[in-house]
């Protein structure tokens, strides 16, 4: 779980990063910058968070095949987690 919100939280900072980069090598070779886009840059990150989160859904291969069968409790306090089979 942790995996996938790091990775979530660097597709959301990745346009921060680019445009930092950018800006910081423009300024250095005098380009004169005006001010910064963070509304630009807040729904570049959402849309890439989106985009990934559509695309998990797509190609995760146990959505793809198979049937799935519901956690089961059985007497005595034994749970059967459930999953696709």
């Amino acid at each position: 779980m942790l995996r996938i919100l790091l990775t979530r939280a660097l597709l959301a900072a990745l346009p921060f990063a680019v445009y930092f980069a950018w800006r910081a090598w423009a300024v250095r070779t005098g380009r004169p910058m005006g001010s910064t886009p963070w509304g630009w840059l807040v729904a570049a990150g959402a849309v890439m968070v989106a985009l990934s989160l559509f695309a998990m859904v797509l190609f995760r291969p146990a959505t793809r095949s198979g049937d799935y069968r519901p956690a089961e409790a059985h007497p005595g306090g034994q749970v059967t987690p459930g999953g696709f089979k």
